[in-house]
């Protein structure tokens, strides 16, 4: 009598392959960490805009070049893949602001200098934000990027409509509310014109929010489509 094989159970089914991200949303996530850290860097310097008519002198702190990036890229990941995908993108912005938070405090404070160096004044200066700035700079960040996300995902319903006119508005609302909160939280209390500098503050970053985002906002929705397109 011939001997049958015993049965096997049939193996488990692989779990599908996961869709690979678009090139566009990994080159735009990538671009936004680095920006995310680097705004505080560049914070360090008050930036002359030039003197303008009507307006006067306007001086800025360097680190909007890089926020106004930020909220490009965020507005671009809106545009192309919905409110939802840019309000992740905007939190986990928070993880590369919090890591580089940390280790330039630990660098600053923890790590001596070398004995030979004689720059640890200047770099504790330039780039040493106390807690209560650093605080400051979470909340506005964190409020003002989601308020951007949100007024242009839904100025004129949405998306594919009015798109450097929804970038243009959404910019400046979300920039007024980014300046109110992180020199209110920084500085009140303080003895400090704080009302002039924020509205100093106000005028220069809505003047460079008109030049800088809806051009942007376009161009890197074009970009993205055309990262992602078939090739």
């Amino acid at each position: 009598m011939q001997e049958t094989a015993p049965h096997r159970a049939a193996p488990a089914p692989h779990p599908p392959i996961p869709s690979s991200i678009p090139r566009s949303l990994f080159a735009f996530a990538l671009l936004y960490g680095g920006l995310a850290v680097l705004a505080g860097v560049l914070g360090t310097k008050l930036a002359s805009l030039g003197h303008w008519p009507l307006l006067g002198d306007l001086a800025v702190e360097s680190g909007i070049f890089a926020f106004l990036l930020l909220v490009i890229l965020a507005s671009a990941v809106a545009e192309l893949f919905g409110q939802d995908m840019a309000n992740r993108l905007v939190r986990f912005g928070f993880v590369p602001l919090i890591v580089s938070m940390v280790l330039l405090s630990l660098v600053i404070h923890v790590v001596p200098p070398a004995p030979f160096w004689s720059d640890q004044e200047a770099f504790a200066r330039l780039l040493g934000q106390g807690a209560r700035m650093q605080f400051a700079g979470l909340i506005s960040y964190g409020t003002s990027q989601t308020l951007n996300v949100y007024l242009f995902s839904r100025i004129a319903g949405g998306q594919g409509r009015l798109l450097m006119l929804r970038a243009w508005i959404a910019s400046m609302l979300s920039q007024i509310v980014d300046t109110v909160l992180f020199i209110t939280i920084s500085f009140y209390g303080q003895d400090l014109p704080i009302g002039a500098i924020m509205e100093g503050q106000i005028i220069s970053k809505l003047v460079l929010s008109t030049i800088m985002v809806p051009p942007g906002v376009w161009l890197f929705v074009r970009l993205g489509r055309w990262l992602d397109a078939p090739r």
